[in-house]
């Protein structure tokens, strides 16, 4: 418990120095990078004893399953794919949504608080092989979806 409770504080301060210290307060490329980096070390590790994934599909769910649980305590709520690359990741319960009102001011500030994520997942899957692109939209408070696109050739 008391290491999750690090987690959060440790992730507001990181939101709150990366926009306190960009000339744009909606530049939210620096909280995207540290999270990629983040991720592409995480997986690194947590896949060094594990083989070889047969396909995108297998990845994107450990992913969901795997990945997801090691950094936020529980599986993605949803997967869902088209099959020509694109990949929506619901979470019903977004950790760093969760202890946030729901109203309109708050969900115009919900984009820093996913910022980190979509890097973390994208640095991952980076590491895997995929080059994907990951953009996040909240609709209501604390429910996220995450949208990945895997870049083709």
């Amino acid at each position: 418990m008391s290491e999750e409770i690090v987690f959060d504080c440790l992730h507001a301060e990181i939101v709150n120095y990366c926009l306190n210290n960009s000339k744009d307060q909606n530049d939210l490329g620096t909280l995207e990078y540290i999270g990629f980096t983040t991720g592409y070390r995480l997986i690194e590790r947590l896949t060094r004893d594990v083989g070889r994934f047969k396909d995108e599909l297998e990845t994107m769910k450990f992913i969901c399953t795997d990945f997801w649980t090691l950094i936020y305590k529980k599986q993605v709520d949803n997967l869902r794919t088209n099959n020509y690359g694109m990949y929506v990741v619901q979470d019903k319960a977004f950790r760093f949504l969760t202890r946030i009102s729901p109203g309109s001011k708050q969900l115009e500030q919900a984009p820093k608080f996913v910022a980190f994520t979509c890097g973390l997942v994208r640095g991952a899957l980076s590491n895997l092989g995929i080059n994907s692109t990951v953009t996040a939209e909240v609709q209501t408070i604390p429910a996220c979806r995450f949208h990945i696109e895997v870049n083709r050739g």
